[in-house]
């Protein structure tokens, strides 16, 4: 008699299972989050239901429950499995890229960057859906919150690391590759009171360095960095590092995957090219 196929489901991935463990030994540790954590993770089935329920508790408020956020996140969750696969990769895109990430309790539940992603991705679908006011309900909120401000209407991809958060604006027509990392302060703005496209295109893999200002309807091409406190008003090619005010090539090809080394620093030769 054939074996049933095994039915694998979002419990059983390796991260929602580490995040459980961590969460275990950090009661362990300081039995005074045992009540948080429980409510936050452990008392539920996947990381679907977990993060609904920590969105909620985040933006709920007078204006609007904590319940109804919940039941409209669970809603987009159940609907559109994407945005729980991206939210994992955000998650492992931390792990991987921030030394400050000793596992993934600690960015799941303090980390404002990663959060302050999700929330837009749902403000993103309710965009999408032509619910534009609760979608910049959602953006004004964060913006309150957090200091991250992400249009909803702009599109980002999966496994973004927004490293510290703070200060960082995304406009409404910007385009944000797969595996982008943003430190503090990263603007992606236009550059006056023109209409329609225009705002920055970021490549895959790039790294936007802090305080980076990336501004007009540009492209940044694949795997390129900006260094830190740059204001770039040109196209960036792919594999190039750009720097200064206004920015220039100061060096191609850079690094292989910029974003992931999270290595802002330029060689010694570019340095003295720069002065």
């Amino acid at each position: 008699m054939a074996q049933p196929f095994e039915v694998i489901t979002p419990a059983d991935t390796p991260i929602w299972l580490c995040l459980r463990q961590e969460a275990s030994d950090a009661i362990a540790a300081e039995p005074g989050l045992a009540s948080l954590l429980h409510s936050t993770i452990l008392s539920h089935d996947d990381l679907a239901s977990a993060l609904s329920y920590h969105v909620a508790r985040k933006m709920g408020d007078d204006t609007m429950r904590g319940m109804t956020v919940r039941e409209m996140v669970q809603r987009y969750y159940e609907r559109d499995a994407s945005l729980v696969d991206a939210a994992e990769a955000d998650l492992q895109a931390i792990y991987e890229r921030d030394p400050a990430a000793k596992g993934y309790l600690q960015a799941f539940m303090f980390f404002k960057g990663y959060l302050a992603i999700q929330v837009y991705r749902i403000a993103h679908s309710l965009w999408q859906d032509n619910r534009i006011t609760m979608a910049h309900l959602l953006q004004s909120r964060v913006s309150e919150l957090f200091q991250i401000d992400i249009h909803p209407a702009a599109r980002l991809g999966k496994g973004i690391f927004m490293d510290h958060g703070t200060g960082i604006v995304i406009g409404e027509t910007a385009v944000v590759g797969d595996d982008v990392s943003l430190l503090h302060g990263v603007t992606l703005g236009g550059t006056g009171s023109e209409q329609g496209d225009r705002h920055p295109k970021i490549g895959k893999g790039v790294l936007l360095g802090a305080g980076a200002k990336v501004l007009g309807n540009i492209e940044i091409g694949d795997y390129a960095k900006i260094a830190a406190g740059s204001v770039v008003l040109k196209p960036v090619p792919s594999h190039c590092t750009a720097a200064g005010v206004p920015a220039r090539l100061v060096n191609c090809q850079t690094c292989a995957d910029p974003a992931k080394s999270m290595d802002q620093t330029l060689s010694d030769v570019v340095y003295d090219y720069v002065i």
